[in-house]
């Protein structure tokens, strides 16, 4: 449905460091920098981008946004939470868990990138 997804940031070295810890929990590889200094992750068909803004104003993250990461399994999951937080970023929401929705349990575990953005893994249990 989509092809990628970009996010703005304030500080691209600071998110650099967040993400690759972030998605190395996921077996993918660290980021790429273009030449418009834009931060690159390619992994499993999904491009995540970073970028300063390009009018100039500062980043700011988007109100009631998630960006949401599938994983495999809720001990990735839990690896990807606890890299997000050892790395600068902010556990949010209820602690990594099971929660129920309409289509049966999935287990979530929540954070804020450095730059306020919030970030959900998601892996939907067998039903």
């Amino acid at each position: 449905m989509f092809s990628h997804i970009m996010i703005g940031s304030n500080d691209i070295d600071r998110s650099k460091k967040f993400y690759d810890a972030l998605f190395a929990a996921l077996g993918a590889g660290p980021g790429i920098h273009d030449p418009n200094g834009r931060l690159i992750y390619d992994h499993n068909g999904g491009r995540f981008l970073i970028t300063r803004p390009i009018n100039g104003e500062p980043a700011t993250p988007a109100n009631g946004g998630t960006i949401g990461i599938a994983v495999k399994n809720q001990a990735q999951a839990d690896a990807w939470h606890a890299a997000g937080v050892a790395n600068g970023g902010t556990a949010i929401e209820a602690p990594p868990g099971v929660r129920k929705a309409s289509f049966g349990d999935i287990y979530l575990a929540y954070l804020r990138d450095p730059d306020g953005n919030k970030l959900c893994a998601l892996h939907v249990l067998a039903q």
